[in-house]
């Protein structure tokens, strides 16, 4: 007839780590956008969080696909930032200069 349930069973467990950019990475984030962005390269930006990844998108237009997304996720104490062209991973490394090195560098198409 009555059926009891424990909440704890259906509550999100407390030790998973949450996934954020901080400062010093929105700091980098944001300096290479604003500079692609006074270039008329790129237009607009999102910030996303999917489960333990977060993920800064760069977008060439408004309604588009985004160009470029850069993944931040947890990895044991540590993180890893992936760079992703679509589909296409472009670049992968442990800290956030290293990932967007590739981006640096990305020739503009005339």
């Amino acid at each position: 007839m009555t059926e009891m349930f424990r909440l704890s069973d259906y509550r999100r467990k407390k030790n998973r780590q949450r996934v954020f950019f901080n400062r010093q990475e929105l700091r980098q984030l944001m300096d290479l956008y604003s500079r692609r962005v006074a270039m008329g390269e790129w237009k607009d930006y999102a910030i996303d969080q999917y489960g333990p990844i977060c993920v800064f998108s760069i977008f060439r237009h408004t309604f588009d696909q985004p160009l470029f997304a850069v993944a931040k996720s947890a990895v044991g104490k540590g993180c890893n930032y992936v760079v992703y062209s679509g589909r296409q991973q472009l670049k992968s490394g442990r800290t956030m200069g290293e990932a967007l090195a590739v981006l640096e560098k990305q020739i503009r198409l005339v």
